[in-house]
């Protein structure tokens, strides 16, 4: 029997060992760390974030910075429609959330974890764990993968390794080019004191611009006791994960924390004004925000609490909605979002061939997951991708 050597027991080589056909195959998986499927475990806080319910490939793409282009065509084969059945006919129901996020109804990882071990198991699929490869080597016909516990022959490689530096330099050595690493999906670090004291303040829709690179996010918003975190950060952040590299994340944003054009929001401000001349303007509620922000807003803006509505003066209005609707902060860093780390980088989608995921420069050798330059923003589609790349790669091999 041929035999497969999965490097790396994460997403997707487990998801692809789980779809080959044992009777053609001797399947082995080969994992450094001393657990497998480490990601899945700790992803959506140990409830594991499956996929995202979005059933139209063209759609579905839209979520991944890198990649999109070529996904496409790997979606059309299998996606998160096909994902939800797969584990429903081994019993793990999925749950969609409002938010479009896929769960499992158990809402614990290890159910989703437990299936691929099931599956695994039933094919007879060795795991071998604490086996760091240390080098690749092309044999002839065969690849010898050379670790800590000895040397494996293998007819066919499932390069699956995540995007840690090490493996991306032996994959490199073996001839393929590789786009640096850079971080993706993370919160920014800024001091202001507009932020200072209001931790877990959040904003159900914000918009975030970065001047210097013309590009803008909407979505919710968090303050967090090192900066601003959020849907809206992270979608921005991962989208421009190059460029935020290049400045070495110092620069601008601009915040607009109740998504209102600012003659919209004068608008409402004159309106309430009109109907509320008495109140006192620091227990006005205009805006949909939280009490101890609107006071710090009126604080920075240096508008007394305690002064009537009516006695609001043009000026003070002007500068109460330039802080609310256009305040500029300046980002000094980054943070990591949570432990699910996502980069940017890896290797070239150029060598490799999107109808089944074998690399165009070694033959018999078949490359998912995060170790490909494909990222995606937070919410179940990077797992998505590495379902469907796994997938893809055990449908040509059971083809073979």
């Amino acid at each position: 029997m041929k035999q497969i050597i999965i490097i790396g027991g994460g997403a997707a080589g487990f998801f692809c060992a789980s779809n080959l056909d044992e009777k053609k195959y001797t399947i082995t998986i080969l994992e450094q760390n001393s657990d497998v499927l480490q990601k899945v475990k700790i992803s959506g806080g140990g409830r594991c974030n499956v996929t995202h319910a979005c059933f139209d490939p063209k759609e579905l793409v839209q979520f991944y910075p890198r990649g999109n282009k070529e996904l496409l065509s790997v979606f059309t084969k299998f996606q998160p429609g096909d994902t939800m059945e797969w584990f429903d006919q081994r019993n793990v129901p999925l749950k969609i959330e409002n938010d479009n996020r896929t769960f499992p109804e158990s809402n614990s990882s290890q159910t989703i974890i437990n299936t691929f071990l099931n599956e695994t198991q039933k094919k007879n699929v060795t795991v071998k764990t604490k086996c760091a490869v240390k080098e690749i080597e092309k044999l002839d016909e065969k690849y010898i993968v050379r670790t800590n516990s000895g040397d494996f022959e293998a007819d066919y490689i499932v390069y699956t390794t995540g995007s840690s530096p090490k493996s991306l330099k032996m994959i490199e050595n073996l001839g393929h080019k590789i786009i640096d690493l850079v971080p993706s999906l993370f919160t920014f670090n800024i001091k202001d004191d507009l932020l200072k004291d209001l931790p877990g303040t959040s904003f159900e829709n914000a918009g975030i611009s970065i001047p210097k690179l013309k590009t803008e996010e909407s979505g919710p918003l968090l303050i967090t006791h090192w900066g601003l975190s959020g849907p809206a950060v992270l979608k921005i952040s991962a989208w421009e994960a190059i460029s935020l590299a290049k400045v070495k994340y110092n620069f601008e944003i601009e915040v607009n924390f109740i998504s209102m054009e600012v003659d919209e929001a004068e608008e409402t401000f004159q309106n309430f004004k009109q109907g509320n001349p008495k109140k006192t303007v620091g227990q006005s509620k205009i805006f949909d925000i939280t009490n101890r922000f609107w006071q710090k807003i009126l604080e920075i803006s240096k508008v007394d609490l305690n002064k009537q509505v009516a006695n609001i003066s043009g000026k003070e209005m002007q500068k109460i909605l330039e802080n609310l609707c256009a305040k500029k902060f300046q980002v000094t860093g980054k943070s990591t979002f949570k432990d699910e780390f996502v980069t940017a980088g890896g290797v070239d989608l150029k060598e490799i061939n999107f109808k089944n995921m074998s690399s165009k420069l070694l033959p018999n050798f078949y490359v998912a997951g995060e170790v490909l330059n494909i990222d995606a923003v937070t919410g179940g589609f990077n797992f998505q991708a590495c379902w469907s790349e796994g997938w893809l790669i055990a449908q040509d091999l059971n083809n073979l």
